[in-house]
């Protein structure tokens, strides 16, 4: 019996066959072409830079930064018992003045304000009591977090413009500080923190992730190719398509301005298994014989009868995946459209580098003696009638679990939560780093969440008095609440030089006094550098409250910024000095916090519009909206199921794993598109038990092979530094496993179930 298939589409396979050779001479170019490409993409891997740039709060963070501007911010915190003792003043201070020398980089500790105030050289044993009551007689230096029960700390600003130039900085702060490091010493633990460290740790590993892990998603699937056809043949003719495939596709972020990010080695690795599972369809069905004339002709049935379901699979993928272009989170939004381009790439491949290399390399047919073509038929044989006295049990209870799985993701009231979101930055670095130990060590005493206030007064008022006292008010109302650690404006730098001045931090309230505060205020700014970082001098209509404080202890996610909106809105009814001020929030903690609020809307959208896509991709090849559904069935068990599974293992929703419907949506339909399609074309056998054992026969293998291809390739993100990595290749491993699963048992049962209802129908 002959491969059913087009004569128009066999034709034009023909043609495609015989153009072997310029094919794979067109491909060889382009390849070479993706290459150059993909060696000059660059990396951006920055968390800050998640939100795309023309989003409200991106945009008015961008305008603040611009009258802000800031170098970057980190930490030094010296662990030593006595913080305040003499040994270890002595250490700090001759680290600060090294750590100073060093170029664009600035450092400060509560010793810079204490020399302000006394003139002294070296530190003397009188000098270091005087130095702790100067640190002890006020809080402003432990909510600055300069100081702590067990560390003094050495604030950094690096005035860097480049990445270079940050690592320059980072290398040589480093040489200096982790040598004061001695267990048992003065120091007995020096302690980094601060974006830069894990900025820099996040660009080196995600410039490395790709060249490190593809080796190894190369190697399982190819290796399982190798295992199945057992012609190496076969398997050059796979692997040189591949290395096109991926060389071009990843050559194409180059031609549109995409950058590599934490998501960005899904690319390559969904392109991968996708073309590899189609290949695995393609051969498997060129390797079964049948009766045509030739090899040529045989070549291009088989081509012709795998083109329908292959495309639409393909493009179904590809438009789910091209629908996160929707997306505000900027990583997942050229991720999609990067994938949809490769995946377009991997179907031109399929179709003519692929057929042109296996006539090239005359691949081998199959051997009726493989002892898997001898097993699966006895396997299909025990499995349709299984399937059909089984068939409400086995939906009934895919049902149930698909349920459980809607329960863990969106939570039941009052008594599930939602699964988590996350979006800390900490939460994308290894936590067996060192930086990212030290960073949640500070958090837990120290407050890291910030929201920046920013306030526009009329031009050439910012330094009003009436103005400056009602925002000293604003900053005592916002620090009376507990879960504010620290509130730094233009009326602190007054504090800090009351404090200097007369041991006193506390500013006056009578309305009097404000007058020469303001003009104090104004000499110290003209004087003073790092005073200018709260209100620009240049048109006096800008202001900056930075607001410190745990944002977990309010509650809900963007709960504290609501706070810091609320308390300011408070403020501006009551006080006639603000009225005139317009206040919003903006910086990187606000962004951040937009970024994670989003994440599940991007989940939803992109998991219906894919969804959307691929239900009319069926709809158009089945042509029947009851079928589609069915058709469904495993993909939509497979991810819903899955969310049970991060809920029972303790894994959250991040710029990954939020990835995870729209993937394993577009990488296992493919698996359903061929069942049915062979079911069918097996409807001719007069039986639904005919017809599911044709399916089987033809596609099941296919199936099989295609899913251990899945979970070969992105189970090596499991050995990932990058946790948001780590945890989307468990999980998404575990959903391909799940879609087998449903392939061969909710399936096969919910067409027996459709099989009958339409008999009934029809008698």
């Amino acid at each position: 019996m002959r491969v059913p298939a087009a004569p128009k589409a066999v034709e034009i396979f023909l043609h495609v066959l015989r153009a072997r050779g310029w094919i794979a001479g067109a491909f060889v170019v382009l390849a070479a072409a993706g290459i150059y490409g993909a060696l000059q993409v660059p990396n951006d891997p920055s968390t800050e830079r998640l939100i795309v740039a023309s989003d409200p709060v991106a945009l008015a963070t961008r305008d603040f930064d611009r009258i802000f501007p800031e170098g970057v911010q980190a930490l030094i915190m010296l662990e030593t018992p006595d913080p305040l003792g003499l040994a270890a003043l002595r250490a700090a201070d001759r680290l600060e003045q090294q750590l100073a020398r060093i170029p664009q980089v600035e450092a400060h500790s509560l010793l810079d304000l204490y020399r302000r105030a006394v003139s002294t050289g070296e530190i003397t044993r009188v000098e270091a009591g005087r130095v702790r009551a100067f640190a002890t007689g006020t809080p402003l230096f432990r909510r600055a977090g300069l100081l702590g029960d067990h560390y003094f700390g050495i604030a950094l600003e690096l005035r860097v413009k480049s990445r270079a130039e940050r690592d320059r900085a980072l290398r040589a702060i480093d040489s200096l500080v982790l040598p004061v490091e001695a267990p048992g010493g003065t120091i007995t633990r020096v302690r980094r923190v601060g974006s830069p460290w894990l900025n820099a740790w996040l660009e080196r590993q995600t410039g490395a992730a790709t060249a490190r892990f593809m080796p190894l998603f190369g190697i399982f699937p190819i290796t399982l190719v190798l295992i199945i056809y057992r012609s190496w043949r076969a398997l050059g003719a796979i692997i040189l398509t591949l290395g096109a495939v991926i060389a071009i596709a990843i050559g194409l972020a180059y031609l549109f301005g995409w950058t590599h990010t934490v998501v960005s080695t899904l690319v390559p690795l969904t392109v991968m298994v996708t073309t590899t599972a189609t290949l695995v369809y393609v051969h498997s069905r060129y390797i079964e014989p049948d009766d045509s004339p030739t090899l040529l002709e045989h070549h291009a049935r088989a081509l012709a009868n795998k083109f329908l379901p292959c495309t639409a699979s393909i493009f179904a993928t590809a438009v789910g995946f091209g629908a996160l272009a929707i997306s505000d989170i900027r990583p997942v939004r050229d991720m999609g459209l990067w994938t949809a381009g490769g995946l377009i790439v991997s179907w031109i491949g399929c179709f003519t580098l692929f057929p042109a290399l296996q006539s090239l390399l005359r691949t081998p047919m199959r051997s009726e003696k493989a002892s898997v073509a001898k097993r699966f038929p006895s396997f299909a044989d025990a499995l349709v009638p299984a399937s059909d006295r089984y068939r409400w049990p086995l939906v009934g209870g895919a049902l149930v679990l698909m349920l459980c799985g809607a329960a863990a993701l969106f939570g039941i009231p009052r008594v599930i939560a939602p699964l988590a979101l996350e979006t800390d930055a900490l939460t994308y670095v290894n936590p067996g780093e060192r930086v990212a130990q030290d960073t949640r060590y500070f958090e837990e005493s120290n407050a890291l969440d910030t929201v920046e206030l920013w306030l526009q007064t009329p031009p050439g008022h910012a330094l009003d008095p009436e103005f400056l006292r009602a925002l000293e008010q604003l900053t005592r109302q916002l620090e009376s609440d507990p879960r504010i650690t620290a509130v730094e404006g233009p009326t602190s730098v007054l504090r800090w030089a009351r404090y200097v001045e007369t041991r006193s931090d506390q500013l006056p309230t009578s309305a009097s006094a404000w007058p020469k505060l303001a003009a104090d205020l104004e000499q110290i700014m003209l004087t003073e550098p790092g005073a200018r970082a709260y209100a620009d001098v240049a048109e006096l209509a800008n202001v900056r409250l930075t607001i410190r404080g745990r944002a977990k202890l309010f509650g809900p996610i963007g709960a504290m910024r609501t706070f810091v909106e609320r308390n300011w809105a408070a403020a501006r009814a009551a006080q006639s000095a603000l009225r005139s001020v317009r206040g919003r929030v903006a910086g990187q903690g606000v962004l951040a916090t937009q970024i994670t609020q989003r994440l599940l809307p991007t989940l939803a959208e992109s998991f219906v519009l894919t969804g959307s896509v691929i239900f009319l991709a069926f709809l158009l090849v089945f042509r029947s909206p009851s079928a589609t559904l069915i058709t469904m069935i495993p993909s939509l068990f497979a991810i819903l199921c899955v969310f049970l599974v991060m809920r029972c293992t303790s894994i959250p929703l991040n710029i990954a794993t939020i990835l995870i419907g729209s993937t394993i949506l577009g990488a296992t339909e493919n698996d359903q598109i061929h069942f049915f399609y062979h079911f069918q074309e097996g409807r001719w056998t007069g039986t639904t038990s005919g017809a599911l054992r044709h399916a089987l026969l033809i596609a099941g293998r296919p199936i099989v092979f295609a899913t251990f291809i899945n979970v070969s390739g992105f189970l090596t993100l499991a050995l990932s530094d990058l946790p948001p990595m780590r945890q989307f290749g468990i999980v998404s491993s575990s959903a391909f496993v799940l879609a087998l699963l449903a392939d061969f048992t909710a399936l096969p049962a919910a067409l027996w179930i459709l099989s009958r209802y339409d008999r009934r129908n029809v008698a």
